[in-house]
């Protein structure tokens, strides 16, 4: 504002018209200053709560990772972070949905395997895989494991084979979802054993799990946090793990390479992404909040009971790992002719 001095002047000299223009502007020029004065400073991310969509029903090897990560990644940031499921057509779904989101921080997608296959499965997805996200962390990577009821007279990957030869088509196993790491590892271990077995696939994992602890499909490939609490109680027969090799997790389970299929491997993975064009600070911020949270009790507690292998990097490592995830299952989904539903 001006001061009362100018203002008396101006006064004074009003009836001199250039005088008088004049101190308009002084008075201008003070309300516009204080009109363009600098707005308070935006709060610093994150100011309210962050969801984390899963493309899976809850209680899947997926939900119980994301969960945990949750939990902590909310005391690092000290804000809340709550968990989403979204799950339908293949991941597609809740994949769409984070795809769609306001690039903000505050949706984020925890992506698996299909993250990957997709693209190869379906022709139109209604996002581009890699240009409709920024990738965050690569959160962990982790084998599978096989797994039959107990009821069935098989103990190894060879006596499974045998009985897939004996009878093709007659053993059913389960999956949580067209494209889904249970699912394409079953299809792999088709190929590499020479076996038929019939593919049953399920709305998530849970589903899944209790048609296979019911006995309505015999045998499963997946991951192991979706399962472990069964294998360790008894409930269900674990076999073999799809790993390069022997687990620290599970010491005694051979893999299902030494187990009669050499050259065989597949693994899951965790990782999370925000749609595209999320800031470049507020992903690193995530980014930081990933790798503390991997290191909180409770998640590194999933570390050794169910097989997860930490894998905490930087974002373009995320980007990298799936790019070549995608390669390497499309040419086992061409020559099997797999096609989503």
């Amino acid at each position: 504002m001006p001061s009362r001095r100018t203002m008396r002047t101006c006064a004074d000299r009003a009836r001199s018209r250039p005088i008088a223009i004049l101190c308009g502007a002084l008075g201008l020029a003070a309300v516009l200053a204080g009109l363009s004065a600098p707005p308070a400073a935006q709060a610093a991310y994150p100011d309210r709560i962050i969801r984390i969509i899963v493309p899976f029903p809850p209680g899947g090897g997926t939900d119980i990772v994301t969960r945990r990560l949750g939990e902590a990644m909310a005391g690092d940031l000290g804000q809340a972070v709550i968990i989403e499921n979204k799950p339908g057509a293949g991941t597609i779904i809740g994949t769409g949905a984070a795809a769609t989101s306001a690039p903000d921080g505050y949706t984020l997608l925890m992506a698996t395997f299909a993250h990957a296959v997709n693209p190869s499965l379906n022709a139109k997805l209604p996002y581009d895989t890699f240009a409709a996200f920024a990738p965050v962390a690569l959160v962990a990577r982790s084998f599978n494991i096989v797994v039959v009821n107990p009821k069935l007279p098989i103990n190894n990957i060879r006596e499974l084979i045998a009985a897939a030869k004996a009878k093709p088509g007659a053993i059913n196993f389960g999956s949580y979802g067209l494209g889904t790491s249970a699912h394409l590892a079953g299809e792999l271990f088709k190929v590499m054993a020479g076996v038929d077995l019939t593919h049953v696939p399920y709305k998530g994992a849970a589903a899944a799990i209790t048609d296979l602890l019911g006995g309505q499909i015999e045998v499963m490939f997946t991951t192991v946090a979706s399962v472990a609490p069964y294998v360790q109680g008894g409930q269900l027969r674990a076999l073999a793990v799809t790993s390069a090799q022997r687990s620290p997790a599970f010491p005694d389970l051979p893999t299902v390479a030494e187990s009669g299929v050499p050259g065989y491997m597949a693994e899951s993975w965790y990782g999370l992404y925000a749609p595209a064009g999320t800031p470049a600070d507020v992903v690193a911020r995530l980014n930081t909040s990933v790798a503390r949270a991997v290191q909180a009790p409770a998640f590194k507690s999933l570390e050794q009971v169910e097989g997860l292998t930490i894998a905490v990097g930087p974002p373009a490592e995320l980007d990298r790992y799936v790019r070549g995830e995608a390669a390497r299952w499309q040419e086992l989904i061409s020559k099997s002719n797999i096609k989503s539903e």
